[in-house]
């Protein structure tokens, strides 16, 4: 890997700084994220260590030459997925690589993500997902190495929990508070009436682009 410090846009919290600092010691990591508090949370994580800097801004423009770039499911939240891609490609030095992890259209069959999307398609319309056709496309000049569908059980105490992660802290944050309390407490009510009482299990699949800047000739 060249020379240049770790980029990691949508950084949220930071929940990849312990094994980035444990697999790359001495090399500069900077966290990159629009929320004001998230970036607030990722500071308090990156405490007491002199090369994690933690920058709150607009993730989707990379500026800073980099070694490499990590994303772990950051991108499916950005207005101009594929654009942000190419902008994160473009920002790697000679050598440098890129590793995204992104949660596709389809991950799974009727699991939480399954049963929360259908409740949510009969008061909000879908995105558009085009965006996703475009992402290889978006690396153009740089050489992939890695499109693979990754997979790992995840387990969530009862089906409130996960619902409550998801408009608290996760990706329905932004809806929550665009549409407020009460239209959130009516999702509420649909999902766990749907939802499996108890723990639930499941194995959604996201998606893993890894690429690689090309060397100077």
């Amino acid at each position: 890997m060249p020379d240049g410090p770790v980029l990691v846009p949508c950084c949220g919290t930071f929940p990849e700084l312990d094994l980035l600092t444990e697999r790359l010691p001495g090399r500069e990591i900077i966290g990159i994220d629009l929320s004001e508090g998230m970036t607030a949370l990722a500071r308090r994580r990156a405490a007491g260590n002199p090369l994690v800097r933690v920058v709150e801004g607009d993730a989707s423009t990379l500026d800073v030459a980099a070694a490499a770039v990590v994303s772990v499911f950051g991108l499916q939240q950005l207005p101009e997925p594929d654009a942000a891609l190419r902008s994160w490609a473009g920002a790697l030095r000679p050598g440098g690589w890129l590793s995204v992890v992104y949660w596709p259209h389809s991950t799974e069959p009727g699991g939480p993500f399954t049963v929360l999307s259908d409740v949510l398609r009969e008061h909000v319309p879908a995105g558009d997902r085009s965006w996703e056709d475009r992402l290889l496309p978006a690396l153009e000049g740089a050489v992939l190495e890695r499109d693979e569908p990754l997979s790992f059980p995840m387990v969530h105490p009862d089906a409130d929990t996960f619902f409550t992660a998801h408009t608290r802290s996760g990706p329905m944050r932004p809806l929550a508070n665009a549409r407020g309390e009460a239209f959130i407490a009516a999702l509420r009510e649909e999902f766990l009436r749907r939802a499996p009482a108890g723990e639930w299990r499941h194995r959604p699949l996201a998606r893993h682009i890894v690429a690689r800047a090309a060397d100077r000739a």
